[in-house]
């Protein structure tokens, strides 16, 4: 036991790295060497500055706004999404993700889980880096929620999602008390 109700597995391992993106204007990034990555939409939202004061620990009313402010803004549904990131420091973050931003009703994320739908080859992959449980956690991870989402944009990812066209990238910040969301597609304008 690390902190009620989580256990060692279910809390990130911490690590020390870093990473980058660079952004600039469509046009310009079709100079780059690399396949650019093209942002759709965004979406942010602070519920509250402390995790004691949310209004309901089984979900989060950030996580609630963010997402879909970015898929409106993206134009797009949750059928059209091929690869999600969720920001993963505890175990609950993938659920309360799957939930709330809508891919899943309320209550049954747990079971699209177990059923594998978001293994690599189900339905809609998640984490596919192995997230901050499983790949790596700086205190920083959302960097790298993002730089997967973008080498599964180009192709270029270790567990490549076949024929990926659009990636959400969610995040959180604040101990749980802010969210953003990020709606990627390799499809240029």
């Amino acid at each position: 036991m690390i902190a009620y109700p989580f256990r060692l597995l279910q809390c990130c391992l911490v690590t020390d790295g870093g990473g980058a993106l660079i952004l600039t204007a469509a046009d310009r990034a079709r100079d780059f060497p690399q396949k650019p990555v093209y942002i759709l939409g965004t979406g942010e939202s602070a519920e509250t500055p402390m995790v004691s004061q949310m209004e309901d620990f089984t979900t989060s009313r950030a996580f609630r706004v963010a997402g879909p402010t970015a898929m409106r803004a993206a134009g797009i549904t949750h059928s059209d999404v091929d690869h999600l990131m969720i920001y993963d420091a505890f175990a609950h973050l993938p659920i309360y993700g799957l939930e709330d931003l809508g891919f899943v009703p309320r209550g049954e994320a747990g079971r699209f889980i177990w059923d594998r739908n978001t293994a690599p080859g189900g339905k809609l992959p998640l984490n596919t880096s192995g997230g901050g449980l499983s790949y790596t956690h700086t205190g920083m991870y959302g960097m790298f929620a993002l730089q997967e989402s973008v080498r599964q944009m180009r192709g270029t990812a270790p567990a490549q999602v076949q024929g990926a066209k659009i990636s959400v990238c969610h995040g959180v910040g604040g101990m749980f008390a802010a969210s953003g969301t990020i709606v990627m597609t390799n499809q240029g304008p």
